[in-house]
């Protein structure tokens, strides 16, 4: 079965400059969920993470931090359970025991050093019978952290509200249920060994996002804050917390990089901000960047076609006028203490597997322009200590039949592998970039039957064998670690958009017996059909945050939420459309649909200015369904 080209996006498209705000700086490791900080002055500080609960079991994340006036060389964490019927059945980072419900970790062997104000972070899986609180006596080194306060860890019908709501459906302590894995994914950092505490400038860490700030984007933030006056009341006030969080930057274009109409500021600008972030905070600041402009860009769809040609020499240009400078920027000395992520060539190569039908994408495919650009691109900036890359792997409702994501795994492995670092030359993968895709589906899982037919054959899924995207990207990571990538790749998941909460999110599984009925009624995911990308009336989903379960380097915000994917109609260029950006029907609420959305509605939100451009309208929606809620 042929999937299609869901989800597309660009940077700005902006016409006016907002006035900058005083922002904070976000901590992207234990944001939200129920958390608990205990804090001593002296010795340590600790942040224990719900991040997903279930019935049953329950996914924890900690860190701890050495805010003391000597380095730690080893350290003991002791916490004790406050429910009998509380246990640690796996951790990661870290050498768990448990005697009755007192829990003892030690150190690792590779994070038993924690510098001065850095951290180091770790986990586990549990189980609970009656109830699941939240402790409150940790200590570490016989030192202890202080009082705590943190949510109940009681269980509702419904997942707590978490970075991962819904993350585990099933009973069972893995907070990564994985219809069909071949692989049982262990946590990233134990397979290699690395340091987890502030390294010092150009080291290049295994994870990016732990232990680090993320960078806030001052100039979507204002826009961010501007919104939220606009609207005013309770939903204004929601919409404001919304600035605190990190998202990505998208270079989509040339004039991205070195300013231009359009764009509030050039690359340098953002590094520079962020280096002004990093002046105050004790901890790494991560900044991520989108690299988003091959030749032919985008080739299935309109909304976000590039600026560069197959045709007009666009492999040279995108070489020498777009890569080159973004690697020269990200070279210069006084950034080397940042971490800059970046995120390569969205919809590019998952075209080359699905739509070769399509003039444009055949043309890339034939003249080897995606693969050669991407070789090129992976080869300049893996030169650089402090960049990280990680390759889009498209979403579970694109790839996620059999003979697709065999033929993605292929062309993505043998792409990197012509590389000069070959399979060491990336940190690993990203799926859902932009799109809405939801990272679990709470209430059931694909091959479950209803009426003797599994939920994946429901008209909605069409036998895809992924409904979500934490299992599709457990076996993306497994299949690409068979084909020889170490070990320690790590997935992100962009989940700026796929919370899908609000009045009409279900509460629990349906009791039909039609499977038709039965996902309908049961499913997070409100589209009409998977393939629809365009301004859907999502929700804002887990919040920012590093290691939200093993294998996973973070949860990221890649899609600005508040910016278009897209015209509702067609708009010309000029003032509201300086930059030329296309129409795409797949935006236009009253178009009929067509053979890459089944035939249904779009879905699509009305009165949407271009790709990039503010909308107010789709950002109240989005944080009116946000999930966690705000």
């Amino acid at each position: 079965m042929t999937p299609h080209t869901f989800r597309r996006q660009s940077l700005w498209g902006r016409k006016h400059l907002l006035a900058l705000l005083a922002l904070p700086v976000l901590l992207l490791t234990g944001l939200v969920g129920n958390q608990a900080r205990v804090h001593a002055a002296s010795y340590c500080q600790v942040t224990y993470t719900v991040v997903s609960q279930w019935p049953g079991g329950f996914s924890v994340n900690l860190v701890l931090q050495n805010t003391g006036s000597s380095t730690w060389n080893g350290w003991t964490l002791t916490f004790t359970f406050p429910a009998s019927g509380q246990a640690v059945t796996q951790g990661w980072n870290g050498n768990f025991s448990q005697s009755g419900q007192n829990v003892t970790v030690t150190n690792a062997s590779w994070n038993g050093t924690v510098a001065v104000n850095s951290s180091v972070n770790l986990g586990f899986n549990g189980t609970w019978t009656t109830s699941n609180p939240t402790p409150t006596n940790f200590a570490v080194n016989g030192n202890a952290c202080g009082g705590s306060s943190g949510g109940s860890g009681t269980p509702t019908p419904t997942p707590t509200p978490s970075p991962t709501p819904g993350s585990t459906p099933t009973p069972t302590p893995s907070p990564t249920p994985t219809p069909g894995a071949t692989v049982t994914p262990t946590p990233t950092a134990t397979a290699t060994p690395a340091p987890t505490s502030t390294p010092s400038p150009a080291v290049h860490v295994d994870n990016p996002y732990a232990g680090a700030q993320g960078f806030i984007n001052p100039y979507w933030a204002a826009e961010v804050k501007a919104g939220a006056a606009s609207v005013g009341g309770t939903l204004g006030q929601k919409e404001a917390q919304v600035a605190n969080y990190s998202t990505a930057v998208w270079l989509d274009s040339i004039a991205a990089v070195t300013g231009g109409t359009g764009y509030p500021t050039n690359l340098a600008g953002y590094l520079d901000a962020a280096e002004q972030q990093a002046a105050s905070s004790s901890l790494p600041i991560v900044i991520t960047f989108v690299i988003y402009d091959l030749p032919n860009r985008d080739c299935a769809a309109l909304a976000s076609n590039g600026e560069l040609s197959v045709s007009n020499n666009g492999l040279a240009i995108y070489e020498s006028q777009f890569i080159d400078p973004i690697a020269a920027t990200f070279s210069q000395a006084k950034y080397s203490n940042l971490r800059i992520v970046t995120i390569i060539e969205p919809d590019s190569l998952p075209n080359l597997v699905t739509n070769l039908s399509i003039a444009k994408c055949a043309e890339a495919n034939s003249s080897g322009a995606y693969v050669q650009g991407i070789q090129y691109a992976i080869n300049k900036l893996h030169a650089i200590p402090n960049v990280y890359i990680y390759v889009d792997i498209a979403h579970s409702g694109w790839l996620g039949w059999t003979n697709n994501f065999q033929n993605a795994v292929t062309l993505i492995s043998n792409t990197i592998k012509g590389t000069t670092a070959g399979v060491n030359s990336i940190d690993g993968f990203i799926s859902n970039t932009a799109n809405y895709t939801p990272t679990t589906e709470p209430y059931m899982t694909a091959n479950e039957l209803i009426g003797g037919q599994p939920v994946r054959s429901a008209n909605f899924y069409q036998w895809n064998n992924y409904i979500d995207e934490m299992p599709y990207d457990i076996d993306m990571r497994n299949a690409f670690i068979a084909q020889g990538f170490p070990s320690t790749i790590g997935m992100l998941i962009d989940t700026s958009r796929n919370g899908w909460g609000g009045p009409n999110r279900p509460t629990g599984p349906s009791s039909a017996t039609d499977v038709n009925t039965f996902v309908d009624q049961t499913r997070i995911d409100r589209r009409y059909s998977r393939g629809n990308w365009c301004n859907q009336p999502g929700g804002i989903g887990a919040r920012p945050q590093a290691n939200p379960a093993p294998g996973f380097d973070a949860f990221v915000w890649i899609k600005p939420p508040g910016e278009s994917d897209g015209s509702s109609t067609l708009i010309p260029q000029g003032p509201n459309n300086p930059t030329g950006k296309g129409f795409d029907p797949m935006c236009d609420p009253n178009y009929g649909g067509n053979a890459m959305n089944n035939y249904q509605p779009t879905g699509a939100m009305p009165n949407a200015p271009v790709a990039g451009a503010w909308f107010q309208a789709g950002f109240d929606t989005l944080v009116q369904n946000a999930y966690p809620p705000f």
